[in-house]
């Protein structure tokens, strides 16, 4: 048997960074996850599917994760149940991540939340001299000089 999920999506809100009784980390955060065809109107639906990860994990999505940023969760499905306060039973479904992928960098989150942030940090210069004309077909080591690639040069 498989219990196996891979998402990558986005986080709708912060992560809510927990701790039990005996003083173990759990964190629950809710992913948005495009789904792969449009729906009628020509729109792009998705799903938002509750995650939970613990201890180390939990602590690391909590620390570098905000409402916005792209992540990748690797776990299982988990469903339990539990007695609300009307006495009735709550079926709950989420993933349980093994690990969770960063996949944006913490400058990229930065700089979309806060537009001044081009002005470097601390003074330094945040642009990308040698860099401005490099593009496809240009070697951004080289200073963008063009590339000579023959099909001869490639291994398919």
């Amino acid at each position: 048997m498989l219990n196996r999920v891979v998402l990558v999506g986005r986080l709708t809100k912060d992560p809510d960074l927990r701790y039990t009784p005996h003083g173990t980390p759990v964190v629950t955060f809710t992913l948005a996850v495009n789904r792969t065809f449009t729906n009628q109107s020509g729109q792009r639906d998705a799903d938002f599917i509750n995650c939970v990860a613990w201890r180390r994990t939990a602590e690391n999505v909590a620390n570098f994760l905000k409402k916005g940023s792209m992540a990748g969760v690797d776990g299982r499905l988990q469903t339990r149940t539990y007695d609300n306060n009307q006495g009735q039973r709550v079926w709950v479904t989420e993933v349980l991540a093994d690990s969770v992928q960063f996949l944006e960098s913490k400058n990229k989150n930065q700089n979309e939340t806060n537009p001044g942030y081009d002005q470097g940090f601390k003074g330094q210069s945040n642009s990308r001299e040698g860099f401005a004309d490099v593009g496809v077909g240009r070697d951004p080591f080289t200073g963008g000089k063009p590339i000579d690639v023959s099909d001869d040069d490639l291994p398919f």
